[in-house]
């Protein structure tokens, strides 16, 4: 299965949404989709909605960890929401939701970031 990206930009937050799987194969595209939408929309907050993730490696946490990195660079904040359990799984074993705060559902990742 590969990967789909949705991305949405709302206000100075992009929504990116993925389903299907995130590994080797498919960072790359990530990487390019998302820091492109970062610079060309001045990003300063992301909103990573995996609800229909069904798979990721941990490629898929490094292109993730930059992201944030280039987030935390304007001074914004990264919300990982509707995570299913595998995929949560990896994220705490990471060490990712030490530093990127999890939200149960799109709508209140919105609420968090003062866009509703």
């Amino acid at each position: 299965m590969s990967l789909n990206i949705n991305l949405e930009v709302k206000n100075e937050i992009l929504c990116i949404r993925l389903s299907g799987e995130l590994d080797h194969h498919s960072a790359d595209e990530l990487r390019e989709q998302a820091t492109a939408a970062i610079e060309e929309f001045h990003i300063r907050h992301i909103i990573l909605n995996l609800e229909h993730l069904s798979f990721m490696d941990s490629s898929g946490l490094g292109v993730i960890l930059g992201r944030y990195k280039q987030i935390k660079q304007v001074h914004g904040e990264m919300v990982v929401c509707a995570i299913s359990p595998a995929v949560q799984r990896l994220f705490d074993m990471s060490g990712l939701f030490k530093i990127i705060r999890l939200e149960p559902t799109e709508e209140f990742a919105l609420q968090r970031l003062g866009v509703a």
